[in-house]
């Protein structure tokens, strides 16, 4: 069995056999549970500089095993359910939120040459779509049903009002967040993301530069959506002790722990390849193809670094203020940028 693979800008179809996609499923899903830890000591180490105090140094030479010693902590405490919980939906809610995440992963293209292995062409993604960003919009949607199905399911208060703050909050910077990407699919005109990346190597300018508010809007919105600083309301424990997952412990609630930071490594990898030109490096156009991989690592790193930079820096908002954010400044400020895109894309001198 083969899989005919769409091809990028300007190459040839090539059919990828069964077992190259087998592999790169495995991969996929292997390299993404290896960043978590790693992410995670790096965003502790990192907050640690910003506020003059080491971070994590026991465990492990500097630290290192700490995320590791976290995550096996919690996989090694008892499972507790509360008592008239919806016992199917409280343990599938963390398990629809991590199957979301994951799933995004491999939409990321990490490049549009394909490398030989063992004499058969394979890509650099795991799915080449021609709608991929409506496919990521489909599992960031489905994975908001993880929220609220860990609230409701709980059978608490405080987790039925954290799971209702996370709806209205995904709803209102959804809508935001989608707007923001016009300005790029009118300009590409294409929603496929190899497409997306390609416009920017044949134009020689990233969209962050044409699309600055765009880039703005989307950055800041998917901030509410991945639950970041500084609008983590639905975790805010001042307010309602652990948001949706209140009475979540143990290894579930390490699914919810993991899914929060593979959200990160997507938002940052999606934000790269939208607007900083995903695997192009500027000024060097015959690089060769096997660094485009370690391109777009090292672009998802720098936008990982400026979210662990805004944790460190801003407070977190009230949750008047997050609404207030989302629907009188972000929405009509992504409504107009997609509007000027739009006179900008249909005008003669264009």
């Amino acid at each position: 069995m083969t899989a005919l693979v769409a091809a990028p800008l300007g190459a040839v179809n090539y059919a990828e056999p069964w077992w190259a996609q087998l592999i790169k499923a495995f991969l996929i899903f292997a390299i993404g549970f290896s960043l978590v830890p790693l992410v995670l000591l790096y965003e502790r180490k990192l907050l640690g500089r910003f506020q003059n105090r080491p971070g994590p140094n026991r465990v492990g030479v500097y630290g290192s095993m700490q995320p590791l010693a976290d995550i096996g902590k919690l996989l090694f405490k008892e499972q507790f359910k509360p008592r008239g919980a919806i016992g199917w939906l409280f343990v599938a809610a963390p398990i629809i939120s991590m199957v979301a995440a994951l799933a995004t992963m491999p939409l990321i293209p990490f490049s549009n040459r394909p490398q030989d292995i063992f004499g058969t062409p394979v890509g650099l993604y795991g799915l080449d779509s021609e709608i991929g960003l409506l496919i990521f919009f489909a599992f960031s949607a489905i994975g908001s049903y993880g929220i609220l199905l860990g609230g409701w399911s709980s059978v608490s208060k405080y987790s039925f009002l954290g799971a209702m703050r996370g709806a209205a909050q995904l709803i209102s910077y959804e809508a935001a967040q989608g707007l923001a990407l016009l300005g790029v699919v009118m300009t590409t005109g294409s929603l496929s993301l190899s497409a997306i990346v390609d416009q920017q190597g044949d134009q020689h300018v990233w969209f962050l530069v044409p699309q600055i508010v765009g880039a703005f809007i989307f950055f800041v919105a998917t901030l509410a959506e991945i639950n970041r600083t500084p609008f983590d309301l639905l975790e805010a424990d001042s307010e309602l002790v652990g948001g949706f997952m209140t009475e979540y412990g143990g290894g579930r609630f390490a699914l919810y722990y993991v899914a929060e930071y593979v959200h990160l490594i997507v938002a940052g990898a999606m934000f790269s390849t939208l607007f900083l030109g995903g695997w192009h490096i500027p000024f060097w156009q015959g690089a060769p193809g096997f660094i485009d991989p370690f391109v777009v690592l090292a672009k998802t790193l720098v936008v990982v670094s400026v979210i662990i930079w805004i944790r460190a820096t801003l407070p977190r908002l009230r949750y008047d203020q997050l609404m207030s954010f989302g629907w009188k400044i972000l929405l009509p400020l992504a409504t107009l940028n997609a509007l000027v895109t739009a006179l900008f894309v249909v005008a003669p001198w264009s």
